[in-house]
């Protein structure tokens, strides 16, 4: 099986899928930090295509840098200035050819993620 990375943001203060929110994926090398791409979420909460699509795979560190300000300024939740969450940021490691999902649950004032399926 070959290696491929998804993600699916969900916006638990308001119990729906968070449309429109910006992600940026880096891979880490050393002290480096290399942009990938960057991709939008749909009416799902997903990517139209995988973050990281299986040709492109390769093992190591990432970084997924999730726009969650400029989303929660769009959909009326975002508070004063300067926001408690603007850029959510999620390091992590894929160490295997496989299916690497990174989801997030985010609201105004916190967020959580996991290695989903």
């Amino acid at each position: 099986m070959a290696g491929f990375l998804t993600t699916h943001v969900l916006d638990t203060a308001r119990g729906c899928p968070a449309a429109g929110l910006w992600i940026e994926l880096y891979r880490i090398e050393g002290a480096a930090r290399r942009h990938v791409r960057t991709l939008s979420t749909n009416d799902d909460g997903r990517t139209d295509e995988h973050i990281l699509p299986a040709e492109e795979f390769e093992r190591g560190v990432y970084e997924l840098v999730f726009h969650a300000g400029d989303y929660l300024r769009a959909t009326g939740q975002a508070g004063a200035e300067p926001l408690f969450l603007d850029h959510v940021p999620i390091r992590f490691g894929m160490s295997e050819a496989s299916h690497y999902h990174v989801p997030l649950l985010l609201s105004p004032f916190g967020y959580s993620t996991y290695r989903g399926s």
